[in-house]
């Protein structure tokens, strides 16, 4: 019996063969996806919105549209879901000049390749696309203060156009309870001040700043806010299943077609927790296993089933590295966790550092467990972080069990999270 973890847009295995698996954790299969195509989901949610008229009706008369997409890091569908996007807004302004805005949040600029690749050929010929940078004070729009007392800056092309569309894919989210609707809006297309603001320690050290949770959220609550004063008036939001294929959608309201979209994905994602000395996880494989920075996501997920001072098994590709540099930094200084924690609750709002909120759930999370990374392309970058390496999950495996000290031959249980990010565990 072999288990699959996806690496990279292949998988690795290891053998389980020995029953020290004590439970495979992963969403639950929609058995439409079999018998539906993905434009099916998608159509019928564009024709029955959820809290608005359809997308055409209110593109009527508007000269100006501008529809967010989702960047490089996320596996969204686009080439399925924007033609069917802009058909909608087309059907009600045909003479509209249209811009596609990438949201590339706090990331690097998504690349043309990235791009062609994403959308396809025909809609980057004959599309307007532009990626949205965070420093670019140029393009820039001050546009209110958010609850957390932050200010409110976006892209000006959001804030400035006559109709804002937002199309996004929604999947538990550590930190802001689910990705999709108002995240498309901040931090996707706003400036870097009131991004880093939003993700503080304060905020992502509280109890209701976790995967599935959107009440009292102090971070989803900066965001919701944003997307509605910064004007989105309609999103469609996909959930996708195995192999990154559309198996459910929504449109309409930004809140509340949204809010619908995470009740539907938490009837298929919310799984027991199993709890045992090793757990074996990934990203779901490429795009969100591309860096070291975005696996913490799948280790978050799986410290909620490892025993203290268990082992956490965290494969990915990381074909771009770390991911950050101050990220790296942070680890490479040789602190333990508890003093890098200490450090980055000590800050307050304005003083929140680049890619600080991941480094603090990592370091959080190393406080309690033990980590080895199975990412082959970055032996050194891993190792100068401080966290275990290996090759391969069989590898990876035999040093969790000398490091939970194991008599000669003997194994410690295993829980497997094929896709971390993409389970909420209970």
């Amino acid at each position: 019996m072999k288990i699959n973890i996806p690496y990279g847009e292949g998988s690795m295995c290891f053998d389980a063969s020995d029953g020290r698996v004590k439970a495979v954790l992963m969403q639950k299969e929609n058995a439409e996806r079999d018998i539906r195509l993905p434009e099916a989901f998608v159509a019928e949610a564009l024709e029955s919105p959820i809290g608005t008229p359809r997308l055409s009706e209110l593109a009527t008369g508007k000269k100006n549209i501008t529809i967010i997409t989702s960047d490089h890091t996320r596996p969204m569908p686009s080439a399925v879901t924007m033609p069917l996007l802009l058909k909608e807004v087309r059907k009600g302004a045909p003479d509209a000049n249209i811009l596609i805005l990438i949201a590339t949040g706090l990331h690097r600029a998504t690349t043309q390749e990235e791009i062609t690749e994403r959308f396809g050929a025909e809609i980057c010929r004959n599309e307007n696309i532009i990626v949205h940078d965070c420093h670019d004070e140029k393009t820039l729009r001050h546009v209110g203060t958010l609850p957390s007392g932050g200010a409110l800056v976006v892209s000006k092309y959001a804030a400035d156009t006559d109709l804002l569309v937002a199309e996004g894919f929604i999947e538990p989210h550590f930190f802001a309870g689910f990705s999709g609707g108002r995240k498309s809006v901040f931090p996707g297309i706003a400036g870097y001040e009131c991004v880093v603001s939003n993700h503080c320690s304060e905020f992502v050290a509280d109890a209701n700043a976790t995967a599935g949770v959107l009440k009292d959220n102090p971070i989803h609550r900066d965001m919701e806010f944003a997307a509605e004063q910064t004007g989105l008036s309609f999103i469609l939001n996909v959930r996708l299943g195995k192999g990154g294929a559309i198996v459910d959608a929504v449109a309409g309201h930004p809140s509340i077609a949204h809010e619908e979209g995470c009740r539907r994905l938490m009837e298929n994602v919310s799984v027991q927790c199993v709890r045992a000395p090793i757990v074996v996880t990934s990203n779901g494989g490429y795009p969100l296993d591309q860096n070291l920075y975005q696996l913490v996501k799948c280790m978050e997920t799986a410290g909620k089933c490892c025993e203290e001072g268990g082992i956490i098994i965290a494969v990915g590709e990381c074909r771009d590295g770390a991911g950050g540099e101050a990220f790296y930094r942070d680890f490479a200084g040789g602190d333990e966790p508890r003093v890098l924690t200490e450090r980055f609750l000590s800050r307050n709002r304005t003083e929140t550092q680049t890619d600080q909120w991941q480094s603090q759930i990592l370091a959080r999370i190393l406080e309690k467990h033990n980590v080895i990374v199975v990412a082959p392309l970055i032996e050194g970058i891993v190792k100068d972080m401080g966290l275990g390496w290996a090759g391969d999950i069989e590898s990876a495996l035999g040093m969790a069990d000398a490091m939970l000290e194991r008599k000669p031959g003997g194994t410690a249980d295993i829980v497997a999270i094929p896709d971390g990010p993409g389970v909420v565990i209970l």
